[in-house]
């Protein structure tokens, strides 16, 4: 499935698929269109996924048979983390199920997140799948993990549940499976009405160092 844009409370509130979600160049396009729209039109952001799957990030059978345009995808997806990273509203990744590698790396880019809390898995597995991180991804994960829980999900590939995932910091709390994306708004509701231009320039200064290996 394409994705698709519903409003909650003035919310824009994004389904990035129900397969697994992976960062093809077809839908780098059409998330990048929906967030146009949305961050002129909208007081906030929530991004979900429907069935099993939030995201599983990078599209590697697109890079497999295109390995020529490597450079140019990456740097598409970089830009993606770097506008979630400082998107002028708030923002905030509603986990409905796996959310693995470069998928884990876009719900990291939001403000919040808020997990599924019986089933599906947060999870860098990088090191498994011996693909390093580039500096940008490691920047960007670094800024929002602290220390310990950094290590510990950067070099090992651990697998979070919700209840895991919160104590880790990962994730800020988690909600029933048809609670999820209700959850998030709720989350978001108070949070709205800030000045975008303001909201998006302190987001830039927070994480300039990170905005600056991404780009």
């Amino acid at each position: 499935m394409s994705i698709t844009v519903e409003t909650r409370n003035d919310i824009a509130v994004v389904d990035l698929g129900t397969d697994e979600n992976r960062f093809s160049p077809t839908w780098l396009d059409s998330i990048n269109a929906e967030l146009d729209t949305i961050e002129h039109n909208a007081k906030a952001l929530v991004t979900t996924g429907t069935g099993k799957f939030y995201s599983n990030g990078l599209d590697l059978d697109w890079l497999v048979a295109n390995g020529d345009q490597a450079e140019a995808y990456v740097a598409r997806v970089h830009a993606l983390f770097a506008r979630i990273l400082t998107f002028p509203l708030p923002t905030a990744a509603a986990i409905n199920g796996h959310t693995f590698g470069a998928g884990a790396m876009l719900a990291i880019a939001h403000d919040y997140r808020i997990m599924r809390d019986d089933r599906g898995y947060f999870c860098f597995p990088e090191v498994d799948i011996n693909i390093p991180f580039t500096p940008g991804m490691a920047a960007l994960i670094q800024s929002k993990l602290g220390p310990q829980a950094a290590v510990t999900s950067m070099t090992t590939g651990r697998r979070y549940g919700g209840p895991d995932a919160v104590a880790a910091g990962i994730a800020d709390a988690t909600a029933p499976d048809s609670e999820v994306v209700a959850t998030t708004v709720d989350r978001l509701t108070p949070l709205t009405g800030k000045n975008p231009a303001t909201l998006g320039a302190i987001k830039n200064t927070m994480y300039a160092a990170v905005i600056a290996e991404l780009t």
